[in-house]
């Protein structure tokens, strides 16, 4: 993969992006009365491709024993830190709709599933494909060990000019998956890869465009 990734792929993600993130703030305007999470998913959306993301990792920096669960105080806290705008009510709404056994406590996976847009298998299978060309290690993690091996940095103006190291742009490229809060630990997750790429599905309504969109910047 060559610097084309940012001049090819990133462009029509960076457009499809602006689109979605204004028709998204439109719609939140608009005065309808809004189910919880959909409204929810309009205000990520809002935010761009790292919208899901930045909500993902609050979530699972609350999750110190890894298991996934977060009872009502930690789900409110959560979204609020995040800056989202959501009444008790909403909140309080959206989380019985998932604690389903009233345990008290909902999965931070299943929900954030339901909160990102859904996708054909084909989109998916794409997606999959892109992670594992990046994936050299097959860890289940991209690395910039990861990144050295497939992403050239050579043709980058700010490599050129010296501005910037490899690392340095290898790291601010990771970043874009990880989300714009939270611990940014140079490590994206197969969660975050599709993660961000389910917002930039939502702003592209032909199957053929999306995957072509997606081999184009990978060349896959």
């Amino acid at each position: 993969m060559s610097n084309d990734l940012e001049m090819s792929g990133r462009d029509d993600f960076f457009s499809k992006e602006a689109s979605l993130i204004n028709r998204s703030k439109r719609e939140l305007a608009d005065g309808r009365e809004k189910d919880p999470i959909y409204k929810l998913r309009l205000q990520c959306f809002s935010r761009g491709a790292t919208g899901i993301l930045g909500l993902a990792r609050t979530f699972r920096n609350m999750d110190d024993d890894g298991s996934k669960a977060l009872n009502f105080e930690e789900f409110s806290k959560g979204i609020k830190e995040t800056g989202l705008e959501c009444t008790e009510s909403e909140i309080k709404d959206m989380f019985d709709k998932f604690d389903e056994d009233n345990n008290g406590s909902i999965n931070m996976t299943e929900f954030l599933l339901k909160l990102r847009p859904p996708m054909p298998q084909s989109r998916l299978d794409i997606i999959d494909k892109a992670f594992k060309k990046i994936d050299r290690t097959g860890d289940g993690q991209i690395t910039i060990e990861d990144l050295k091996n497939v992403y050239s940095v050579k043709d980058h103006p700010k490599y050129l000019s010296g501005e910037m190291t490899e690392n340095e742009i290898l790291t601010q490229f990771l970043n874009n998956f990880e989300g714009g809060r939270g611990n940014c630990d140079g490590k994206v997750s197969k969660e975050e890869f599709v993660n961000y790429y389910a917002t930039i599905s939502a702003s592209i309504d032909n199957d053929a465009y999306f995957d072509l969109v997606m081999r184009r910047a990978y060349k896959l």
